[in-house]
């Protein structure tokens, strides 16, 4: 374990299993179908990666850059769109992939502005969901956990850019937060 983390909350194998569980749901719910899987980066890289290796069927990838943490442990309350997707969306699926889910504000704008462009389906998954923290009227509907409202790195999450690369979810140490 990372000297920086308090516990780990979610160990390899049991994101695994999950990964593996939502990737066969989405593959059942889109079956026959194209869907465009956009990953929220940085932080959902490596859930995106995993869940498509899951799934079935005909899948473009894309990608978007938004948030709203900058350098932060809290949500500043102010969503930016800093990359835009490259796919046209109009008349096709859309999954958004995202790595946690707590205010709801980067999502809930996320699958306005792609309802808007016409896509024909918009859907969102997210690896981890704190509902403790939710500002908006919007549930995803696919997730991975539900977890409680503590700051999470590791498997994509990062805290100011740093351990992203842990191969767990863990909680971060107090004072390792400057």
């Amino acid at each position: 374990m990372h000297p920086d983390v308090k516990e780990i909350l979610l160990d390899e194998k049991q994101i695994a299993d999950r990964v593996a569980e939502l990737g066969a749901e989405i593959s059942k719910d889109y079956a026959g179908e194209e869907v465009i899987v956009v990953c929220v980066l940085n932080g959902a890289m490596p859930f995106t990666c995993d869940l498509m290796r899951k799934m079935d069927g005909h899948i473009v990838m894309d990608s978007i850059i938004a948030s709203s943490y900058g350098s932060g442990t809290v949500s500043s309350g102010e969503v930016k769109i800093k990359k835009e997707m490259k796919q046209n969306v109009t008349d096709r699926n859309v999954l958004l992939v995202d790595d946690v889910f707590d205010s709801g504000l980067t999502m809930s704008l996320l699958v306005k502005n792609l309802q808007d462009r016409g896509a024909k389906s918009v859907k969102s998954c997210v690896f981890l969901n704190k509902p403790a923290r939710r500002k908006v009227d919007y549930d995803p509907d696919y997730i991975g956990y539900d977890i409680p409202d503590a700051f999470v790195i590791g498997y994509g999450l990062d805290y100011d850019e740093r351990y992203r690369e842990l191969p767990y979810v863990g909680v971060i140490k107090p004072e390792a937060i400057k």
